[in-house]
């Protein structure tokens, strides 16, 4: 009687407990496996074969270049790289109106590239720029938003650490993912930057006083920060080695800079950045366990198809159908973690897009740069709580500075629905190497 249970029926037992736990307030990898548990008691299951689904995710090679990209942002940071790389921001800008603010932007996009993480990118740009632009005469608030919202580039410019998730619950090719969020990153950026000048026009000019030789200086002294990000980009885009193998030669790379270069990498600052590392690390990986699992009876009982054949009932549409999706990725990132959302609708919504015809990498692009949103949308937003810190400021005024700028990442996140091509011109450009 058991086994005679429907697909629905154990979609609505699946997905009823998990939202059930989540209004009593249990942590999300606590509700994703007692949901699944509950799923395998009803079926007459053996619980053992939760965790033998659970623990092979985890062998996964692909998955090895999570640890080892938060580490190198990390090392990065310790090694005074993401400095350096915010002077070469500053000085591209220079008197530009809204000069420190587009810096922030661009100073997102460089860290982004070499750290794979959005509030790691928020806190080590932050640290730099928030208290810069108040000595400048910005808002404190203007200034924490500023920084908040371009964070969320930290997940889209390639490598990204949610990119490798993605990859691995979707079983799609991370090289393709990282190809593809090259275009999007920077047009995101272009959007901020923008939207920026236009809210400081009237200000005066508040940027550094432009001059070559201070560009240049700034190049020469980073140099070799730089460098980090073609390394790693160009090796993966090459074919000289995998994102996961790059993110041990971008560990290498910091650890050889900071020690030998900038000789600004202590044993101090390195013990710490493993500490930081194990722990965030840990975090992700139980969360990845418990959802593998959640996501294994989503498709042994073919439940998305299941919900997919629903809506295809109702609408052919597919711009309806993106609109309701991203206003869900939206809503989603305002209550739930990046990386819990890609494991939990990813298993759900990719067979539902695929369906409709959509790329499963151009909808892996989507929901990124909707959970980078997220990231600056509240009450969760993680990076308005790093830079409500940083800036000592509450976390309703960021949130009130940051609206034109959240209105013109879904600006953003609306093109990139309407002109996929965005997104898959360069995957497409590299061929089917790119695996």
């Amino acid at each position: 009687m058991m086994e005679a249970l429907s697909p629905g029926s154990i979609g609505l037992l699946l997905f009823g407990v998990f939202f059930l736990l989540l209004l009593i307030g249990s942590p999300i990898m606590v509700a994703l496996g007692v949901a699944t548990m509950a799923c395998f008691f009803m079926l007459g299951i053996d619980l053992s074969l939760m965790i033998e689904r659970a623990f092979a995710s985890l062998t996964a090679f692909p998955l090895m270049a999570l640890p080892a990209f938060v580490l190198a942002g990390a090392l990065m940071e310790a090694a005074g790289i993401s400095r350096r790389l915010v002077h070469i921001a500053e000085n591209i800008v220079g008197p530009t109106p809204g000069g420190l603010a587009i810096s922030t932007t661009l100073s997102c996009v460089f860290f982004g590239a070499i750290s794979g993480s959005g509030p790691a990118t928020t806190a080590a740009v932050g640290m730099l720029m928030i208290p810069a632009m108040a000595k400048r005469g910005y808002n404190v608030g203007y200034a924490a938003a500023a920084t908040a919202t371009a964070g969320g580039i930290g997940i889209v410019i390639p490598p990204s650490i949610p990119m490798v998730i993605y990859g691995v619950s979707g079983q799609q090719s991370i090289s393709k993912m990282f190809m593809a969020g090259v275009l999007p990153g920077i047009l995101i950026a272009t959007g901020l930057s923008l939207m920026h000048f236009f809210l400081c026009r009237k200000r005066q000019l508040d940027g550094l006083s432009w001059s070559m030789k201070a560009f240049l200086h700034s190049l020469r002294d980073g140099f070799w920060s730089a460098l980090a990000p073609i390394i790693i980009l160009g090796g993966i885009y090459a074919g000289i080695f995998t994102p996961t193998e790059a993110a041990i030669v971008a560990i290498i790379y910091t650890i050889i800079v900071g020690l030998f270069i900038h000789q600004e990498l202590t044993l101090t600052s390195f013990m710490s950045s493993l500490r930081g590392t194990s722990w965030l690390t840990g975090r992700v990986l139980v969360l990845v366990f418990t959802a593998t699992a959640f996501g294994y009876l989503l498709t042994s009982y073919r439940i998305p198809v299941e919900i997919a054949n629903w809506i295809l009932s109702f609408t052919d549409n597919v711009n309806l159908v993106w609109f309701f999706v991203v206003i869900l990725l939206l809503f989603l990132g305002m209550f739930m973690e990046t990386l819990a959302i890609i494991m939990l609708v990813t298993p759900v919504l990719l067979p539902i897009m695929t369906a409709y015809g959509v790329d499963p990498i151009h909808f892996g692009i989507i929901l990124i740069c909707c959970c980078g949103i997220g990231f600056s949308t509240p009450p969760l937003g993680e990076n308005m709580f790093i830079a409500s810190g940083i800036a000592k400021i509450s976390l309703e005024e960021i949130s009130f500075r940051a609206l034109p700028l959240v209105a013109m990442n879904i600006a953003v996140i609306a093109i990139l629905v309407i002109f996929p091509d965005i997104a898959l011109f360069l995957p497409n450009l590299m061929g089917t190497g790119l695996e």
